[in-house]
């Protein structure tokens, strides 16, 4: 039961990793209908940036970890932000109008352009970070195992709780949300009573581009390492997320996120950790049989 419960913490965390990721996704295609395969490499991006900031915080004599957390996460989600605008300006919006597949290429271009541009710029060995979130507490002793709850597990749960409470309320309460709910249901007519199109995609990309830096950051101090290839598996295993939930649902976005970090540290725990990613894309192929909308998905409804 100890160990059980220990996996359960561990995949929790790393389940909300996830979730932050495939809300990126998910309000992309909500909108847009297409899928962003950059965003994966927006989330690796966020966090080379938040490993920048906290060298420089270091450098300046920043000392408090309250405060180097708050600066670099701010800068990350503003840097990241602006890559997410870039995309959709660069490889989304000149291609809104030709046929589905282009902007998908398009997308896995700019995805491999980064990859290779944060190859040449830091390395491509893996970059260490000394976390200064440290610690934890014993949740309880079962046998001589002690369950284990650290403090970068329990920041990782509340920022994304806070976040996605954040999100939903600014969905559902403000003028943006309700552009964004005009554009998914109808983008033409959305326009003509008076909607920004171009302006609500945008935001919607630097809204998931700036979630997406949060995911890397936190990625970043609960593992203390990272490299120019974690956006890939990341961002795959996030659209698995996506998928799994209901493409096009928030909170089936982070429902998957947990579902997925669940299955991916339970199998690793009791079976074997060289499977792990064939067990989460396995859980996702039958999903898509026995249920292609997702588990909070809606099927689509074809406007005549």
């Amino acid at each position: 039961m100890a160990y059980f419960t220990q996996q359960l913490v561990n995949g929790l965390a790393l389940g909300a990793i996830y979730g932050l990721i495939a809300i990126g996704y998910t309000m992309v295609y909500g909108i847009v209908g297409m899928i962003n395969f950059a965003h994966g490499e927006v989330f690796m991006v966020g966090s080379f940036i938040a490993l920048i900031g906290f060298m420089i915080c270091a450098m300046a004599g920043i000392s408090s970890a309250p405060v180097a957390i708050l600066l670099v996460l701010l800068i990350a989600m503003s840097f990241s932000a602006v890559y997410g605008w870039a995309i959709e300006r660069t490889a989304y919006r000149p291609l809104r109008g030709s046929f589905r597949l282009a902007p998908l290429i398009s997308a896995i271009g700019v995805s491999i352009v980064l990859q290779n541009y944060v190859q040449l710029v830091q390395g491509a060995r893996p970059k260490p970070h000394v976390s200064l979130v440290s610690g934890g507490f014993t949740l309880f002793t079962s046998d001589g195992f002690d369950v284990r709850v650290t403090w970068i597990q329990i920041m990782i749960v509340m920022v994304t709780v806070a976040l996605m409470a954040g999100f939903t309320l600014v969905i559902s309460r403000t003028a943006l949300g309700r552009q964004q709910r005009a554009c998914e249901q109808d983008m033409k007519m959305a326009a003509l009573l008076g909607v920004d199109v171009n302006r609500t995609i945008s935001l919607t990309f630097v809204i998931g581009a700036a979630l997406a830096a949060v995911a890397g950051m936190l990625f970043m101090m609960y593992y203390g390492v990272i490299d120019f290839f974690i956006g890939f598996l990341a961002g795959i295993k996030a659209f698995t997320a996506a998928v799994l939930g209901g493409i096009g649902s928030l909170p089936g976005a982070m429902l998957g996120g947990l579902l997925i970090g669940l299955i991916e540290v339970f199998w690793a725990g009791y079976f074997s950790s060289e499977y792990k990613d064939v067990a989460a894309f396995s859980i996702m192929i039958l999903v898509l049989i026995f249920r292609p909308t997702g588990l909070l998905g809606k099927p689509e409804i074809e406007k005549v």
